[in-house]
């Protein structure tokens, strides 16, 4: 599969190349994975020579070569934007494995959750009076559920919230 994106290379070098992109600690791994990431624009493709895991693991090391060696790469643009989106992926699922709700939807959901409270409203009552279910209230004040901007502007509204404070 690596010879297409290595034709340059003679039987040797494309032995030891295979060497290099299967072992992360090998010193030419950088060199070659910016080589082959700059001849191949295949997620599908790259993920069958190494792991996704690898590809997220290894990118800042393999994007500080592409970075000293090429100042300006349109396809090294398109990769970084892969990797951060399966580092986002990765880190969601992360966050949902270990059960943890990242720290300012929890605060948002405290403060929601206090001013509800401090309204003597139920989830139920404060669901019915904005259009949601009470599940997804109950969601929202634990800090498990995402929320849009317009339905925070709802709930501040029926609230009385005139400022949230997330930091």
């Amino acid at each position: 599969m690596i010879e297409k994106y290595f034709w340059d290379l003679n039987a040797d070098a494309l032995r030891e190349t295979k060497r290099a992109l299967k072992d992360t600690s090998h010193p030419q791994f950088a060199r070659r994975m910016v080589t082959l990431l700059s001849r191949c624009d295949q997620p599908s493709e790259l993920f069958s020579i190494i792991t996704k895991k690898a590809f997220v693991d290894h990118w800042p090391r393999i994007r500080a070569y592409w970075v000293k060696h090429s100042r300006h790469s349109d396809s090294r643009d398109w990769w970084e934007t892969l990797y951060e989106r399966l580092s986002e992926t990765a880190q969601n699922k992360e966050i949902r494995a270990k059960g943890e709700a990242p720290e300012f939807l929890r605060r948002l959901g405290g403060t929601i959750r206090e001013e509800r409270i401090a309204k003597g409203l139920s989830q139920k009552q404060l669901a019915l009076r904005i259009g949601m279910r009470q599940p997804d209230i109950s969601r929202i004040e634990e800090g498990k559920k995402n929320v849009t901007l317009f339905t925070l502007m709802r709930l501040c509204k029926v609230l009385g919230i005139k400022n949230i404070q997330l930091n």
